[in-house]
């Protein structure tokens, strides 16, 4: 196939953020993605309906959890000859599922399909040491009342324990927070300029669930109608009380506030060709115009663990022949205040650029009143895999509202120094 035609976000559903061990402590990745995309497909009058596909994943799974999103479509309305497949890049998963997807639409290969992510802080497997685990495989297969006798004598106490998961880098074993404090300690990345995006976030989420911004985005769930972690009568002085978590000694800038919190929650975005969208009544919102990932060297190298977004930009911009400054909005992830503010720095500075991207000059600044509008992570929460979802989806609806010719950057870092980011334009 030789042409390519234009493939549509036409609306986007999620859940209401949690924070870990909250509300949604007993609700298990499968039960809050197919909430979800039943919450979309209601929406939309997409019951019966049988799309392209359903593309979607969770960072931290259980072992069955192995044909999640499949699961999920069977838990829905849609229709069970709907195929579904899972994908997992870390903090990347949602918005790579929605890359795939619009990929499928463009190329014809189908008509419409659903993107997502779903995490559960709260839910997380716990493993048990690889001795004790043999053992008890061992004690499993065995088939004679002598054989088990046998493996089961085998097990001492000091076998026992158990291991629950953490966010530290395998190849480091620092966590993110640690990676980016040193991160932010080189950009310079001050404590007020991180308590000052954190207010902002807070204070944009609140004005966009006020104004109605989030109703035909959002289905309550086990009795949350809002982001749990939502303050937006949040102040600087508050958010200047608080201690420092990441860091070590006077030079530490990085807070519980100025940092996303662990956090459960699902979302889901439906994309489409404008024939299919026709068809079924339903207006695109925008286009998903292109995307491209990147990766950093945060092992052998000395890039930050979660700088691969200041890389993939700059490509993404040279194949669509555009600057940082063609945006009408941008939509940079905030795992943490320091990321954004270290990845706009970078994009600012001559050496960076230069030495760094190949570019003859630096990027630019972004135009802080166009970022984040309607709040972000830093206040919504980051269920990992479903925070690509919930930007595609803002920002889709945030174009919308602007009008045609708009356009929109979404940039997300992810863990093991990679990076997902895309171009939506309005439709």
């Amino acid at each position: 196939m030789t042409t390519t035609r234009r493939a549509a976000v036409l609306g986007g559903n999620r859940i209401p953020f949690a924070r870990q061990f909250g509300p949604y402590a007993e609700a298990s990745n499968q039960d809050m993605l197919t909430s979800a995309i039943e919450g979309l497909v209601a929406r939309h009058g997409l019951a019966g309906e049988r799309l392209g596909e359903v593309v979607a994943g969770a960072v931290i799974r259980h072992s069955r959890d192995f044909n999640l999103t499949r699961e999920a479509v069977l838990g829905s309305s849609l229709a069970p000859t709907t195929p579904a497949y899972d994908i997992t890049q870390a903090c990347g998963t949602g918005l790579e599922a929605a890359i795939l997807v619009a990929n499928k639409v463009a190329l014809g290969q189908a008509d419409s399909g659903i993107a997502g992510g779903v995490d559960s802080a709260s839910d997380a497997p716990i493993v048990v040491p690889e001795k004790l685990r043999r053992k008890l495989l061992r004690l499993t297969r065995a088939r004679s009342t002598g054989d088990r006798a046998k493996a089961a004598l085998a097990l001492r106490p000091t076998d026992i324990g158990i291991q629950v998961p953490d966010n530290a880098e395998p190849r480091t074993g620092l966590s993110m927070g640690e990676h980016m404090a040193v991160t932010a300690q080189r950009w310079g990345i001050t404590r007020e300029a991180q308590d000052e995006l954190a207010l902002a976030s807070h204070q944009h989420l609140g004005a966009a669930f006020d104004r109605g911004f989030f109703d035909d985005l959002l289905t309550p769930y086990l009795g949350l109608t809002r982001d749990q972690n939502l303050r937006a009568d949040t102040t600087l002085d508050k958010l200047g009380s608080l201690r420092t978590v990441f860091g070590e000694g006077p030079d530490a800038t990085m807070t519980a506030g100025n940092s996303t919190p662990l956090t459960d929650g699902a979302s889901a975005v439906l994309l489409g060709s404008e024939e299919w969208a026709a068809a079924h009544g339903l207006r695109p919102l925008a286009w998903f115009v292109d995307g491209e990932t990147a990766a950093v060297d945060h092992v052998s190298g000395d890039e930050g663990l979660l700088m691969a977004p200041a890389y993939a930009v700059p490509r993404l911009l040279a194949r669509q022949g555009l600057t940082l400054q063609d945006f009408d909005l941008y939509e940079i992830h905030e795992a943490f205040a320091a990321t954004v503010l270290s990845t706009l720095a970078a994009w600012e500075d001559e050496t960076f650029c230069r030495e760094r991207l190949g570019l003859d000059a630096p990027l630019g600044a972004v135009d802080r009143a166009r970022l984040n509008v309607a709040g972000s992570s830093l206040a919504a929460g980051h269920p990992f895999a479903a925070t690509g979802g919930r930007l595609v989806a803002t920002l889709a609806k945030l174009l919308h509202e602007k009008g045609p010719g708009s356009r929109g950057l979404i940039s997300i870092c992810a863990a093991g120094g990679q990076g997902v980011v895309a171009i939506l334009e309005a439709a």
